[in-house]
């Protein structure tokens, strides 16, 4: 395939590219004996956004998270002819560039190098080459107009949002704040100048920006792949368009060469995940897929979308331990002969996502799983035909691709997971999935279905209660919390017996002066919130019960 999840190709020649190809080179070091750094001070390596999402979800500073030795660096830097690319630590990996054979022994001669593999040569293509991720973008014909209740007037995105019920969310208040989003693609052609990313940028929400394929910080060239993408999360126009996180923050890399396919492009996608991690990203989003290379001598086979064969899985899958979400795009090769999906979308821990129009029919060329080694993929769904993303002359167009299905639901999930930040990120696609409409019965099309984001958060929320009953339960079967209580308290109970409880406060003198009931469960401890309004400050006596139990505990209100 040649890569990448959007639908309809077209020629193009990027300016500033060169036909000629400088093969490049994998270079795997033994260990990492002798680093000057050491997993007690992560500080040194990774932000404090990174550490506290380590620390929240009791994840582990481990070996893969340190650099790799400067010491291996400085040796191999030393050899003439030799220019190093890019760094990965997690698979303890050095990408170079060279045209000198001999230097390349003098590499696999060092004592720290275990093996070397090619990973760019010359393509076997005319020079004209085809541009794999252009679209042929359609102008939108009047507008799909919708209105959350609290006012947002999402324009030409309503169906692609509410489909999910995102704007459940988004009502609520939940609109991304606060959750850092990287963006990993082909380039952001015009984000500093189109109107979908006025708030995003007039905001300071970019936080970083960096190039793997041309070494720069500057994405603001090379392709409009990746500035389609992030218009359909954090478009802000009201009445236009509105994205799915459209206050979330947002790290947009370029690893993909939109020219040219080689498996040296995996290994930058690996580097951007980690720079990704290294900032405190919590979500990835990917619309790129690789099966076929230039070169056929790098193809892939079906057999190598098991989840651990591919650079990209075996990155995307150390990604997914550190407690980021990452959604992968499936592919769009389903009425094609490869039919099945692509690698990173293989990758374990990974939500993969097909493509589905505004009314849930599955888009024909949005790929099958399962993974090779016969998991459910792709996971999920989104809208991913027809769907509204920022044209590159300032109107907004629509395209169909699994491209645009997958930061559609990231930005979604982003919303989701503000709302709950004290579940993990494995807890998180958990409740995506099994909120999905064919969560009992799915397919390899579609996966579970399409997210339903307002009953995600009825399920999580109630989980939330669960677990907070259990906490301040601590073995009993009533707990008030905090007590005494200022302005609220919570009442947690574990009923011995399934029925409608009772729920009574008195004052000292013995008036009622607080009354509601609830029906419990056995096995699931019930949460009642109580509000000091109207109430004195003072000693309370709280009765709970039914006819079969009572328990009876005091209250005290400052």
């Amino acid at each position: 395939m040649r890569n990448f999840i959007l639908l309809i190709f077209v020629t193009f020649i990027i300016p500033g590219t060169s036909a000629a190809q400088t093969p490049q080179y994998l270079i795997k070091l033994r260990d990492k004996n002798g680093t000057p750094y050491s997993v007690n001070k992560p500080g040194e390596f990774l932000s404090p956004r990174a550490i506290e999402r380590r620390a929240r979800q009791q994840i582990p500073v481990v070996e893969n998270d340190l650099p790799v030795n400067p010491a291996y660096l400085d040796s191999i830097r030393s050899v003439e002819n030799v220019t190093i690319r890019n760094v990965s630590k997690w698979l303890n990996q050095v990408c170079i560039e060279t045209t000198d054979a001999t230097a390349l022994d003098k590499i696999n001669a060092f004592t720290f190098v275990l093996t070397s593999q090619q990973v760019r040569r010359q393509a076997l293509l005319p020079l004209e080459l085809k541009n794999k991720l252009e679209i042929d973008l359609k102008e939108s014909v009047g507008m799909r107009g919708g209105r959350g209740v609290n006012g947002l007037d999402y324009g030409v995105s309503s169906g692609q949002i509410t489909i999910h019920k995102g704007n459940f969310l988004h009502d609520k208040g939940y609109r991304g704040q606060g959750v850092l989003i990287s963006v990993i693609d082909a380039g952001f052609t015009s984000y500093k100048s189109l109107p979908a990313f006025d708030s995003v940028r007039n905001q300071g929400r970019i936080l970083d920006t960096y190039d793997f394929v041309a070494n720069k910080t500057d994405v603001n060239d090379a392709h409009n792949h990746g500035m389609y993408c992030f218009s359909i999360i954090v478009a802000n126009v009201p009445g236009q368009m509105i994205g799915s996180a459209p206050n979330a923050s947002f790290l947009l890399y370029r690893s993909e060469d939109g020219t040219y396919e080689s498996p040296a492009e995996e290994q930058n996608w690996v580097v951007a995940a980690e720079r990704s991690d290294s900032a405190g990203a919590d979500i990835i989003t990917t619309s790129l897929g690789y099966t076929t290379f230039d070169n056929p001598v790098f193809n892939h086979t079906y057999a190598d979308m098991d989840g651990k064969t591919t650079i990209m899985a075996k990155g995307a899958a150390i990604a997914a331990s550190k407690g980021m979400i990452l959604l992968n795009a499936a592919g769009n090769d389903g009425n094609k002969p490869w039919h099945y999906i692509g690698t990173p979308a293989d990758a374990l821990g990974s939500l993969s996502v097909g493509a589905v129009d505004v009314n849930g029919n599955p888009g024909v060329f949005s790929s099958y799983g399962p993974s090779a080694d016969g998991r459910q993929k792709p996971e999920v769904s989104s809208v991913g035909v027809a769907t509204f993303v920022q044209g590159p002359s300032g109107t907004f167009v629509s395209g169909n691709g699994t491209s645009f299905a997958t930061p559609n639901l990231a930005g979604l999930v982003a919303c989701l997971w503000q709302a709950f930040p004290e579940f993990s990120s494995v807890e998180i696609m958990e409740y995506v999935i099994k909120s999905s409409n064919h969560f009992t019965n799915p397919d390899y099309k579609t996966g579970y279905g399409i997210p339903d984001f307002e009953l995600a958060f009825t399920m999580l929320e109630k989980e939330k209660g669960r677990r907070f009953a259990e906490k301040v339960l601590n073995g009993g079967n009533i707990a008030v919390y905090p007590n005494p209580f200022i302005n609220s308290a919570q009442i947690a109970i574990k009923p011995v017996n399934s029925g409608e409880f009772r729920i009574n406060l008195y004052d000292f003198t013995g008036k009622l002066c607080y009354s509601s009931s609830v029906a419990l469960i056995v096995g699931e401890p019930g949460i009642v919130s109580i509000q000091k309004a109207g109430l004195a400050r003072g000693v309370y006596i709280l009765k709970v019960q039914n006819g079969q139990e009572k328990y009876v505990q005091k209250v005290l209100v400052h």
